[in-house]
């Protein structure tokens, strides 16, 4: 596929690599905090268009006067495309595009989030224990960033790698 294969000496070192207790602002720091938002009164469709667009999993959901008002996942949208697009069957994908719902219907209202100083394994226990796979960020009320729990399983194993390294080049 064209990539170039190094040798693992040869790989990057994560910034917070040897630190113990990383944190969400680690990751951040990394990825940015550029949050993908939409509007509650946005269609369905226009979710999917972003999303799409995007490459991403979720949209945080802004209300009036641009308050983060919820979020929004594929998930949300297959499930009410599930439960309630019967028309789905009988229409054309043209005429799909005129969906009757909007983000505010099915987005997930009860936002669970995070702060900067969250231990990246409290934030992962916290993901965990409420189902969800995308975590707001916000500091002192602010959006400060998302992050997936594919941004967490990374940061572990880049920090599992560095560990097992430092260990294997010490004993040799």
């Amino acid at each position: 596929f064209g990539s170039k294969l190094k040798s693992g000496r040869d790989a990057v070192i994560p910034r917070h690599a040897g630190r113990n207790n990383m944190r969400i602002k680690d990751i951040l720091e990394e990825k940015g905090a550029e949050v993908v938002t939409i509007d509650a009164e946005e269609s369905i469709h226009a979710a999917i268009v972003m999303l799409n667009h995007h490459g991403i999993g979720s949209l945080v959901v802004t209300g009036e006067g641009g308050q983060i008002a919820g979020i929004v996942t594929e998930r949300d949208i297959l499930k009410s495309c599930g439960e309630n697009c019967t028309h789905l069957q009988t229409k054309t994908p043209r005429e799909l595009a005129s969906c009757p719902f909007h983000v505010r219907d099915i987005m997930t209202k009860d936002l669970v989030i995070g702060v900067p100083e969250d231990d990246l394994n409290y934030a992962m226990g916290v993901m965990t224990k409420h189902h969800i796979r995308h975590l707001p960020v916000l500091d002192n009320g602010r959006l400060a960033g998302i992050i997936s729990i594919g941004d967490l399983v990374n940061a572990h194993f880049e920090e599992n790698v560095f560990e097992s390294r430092t260990l294997k080049d010490y004993i040799h």
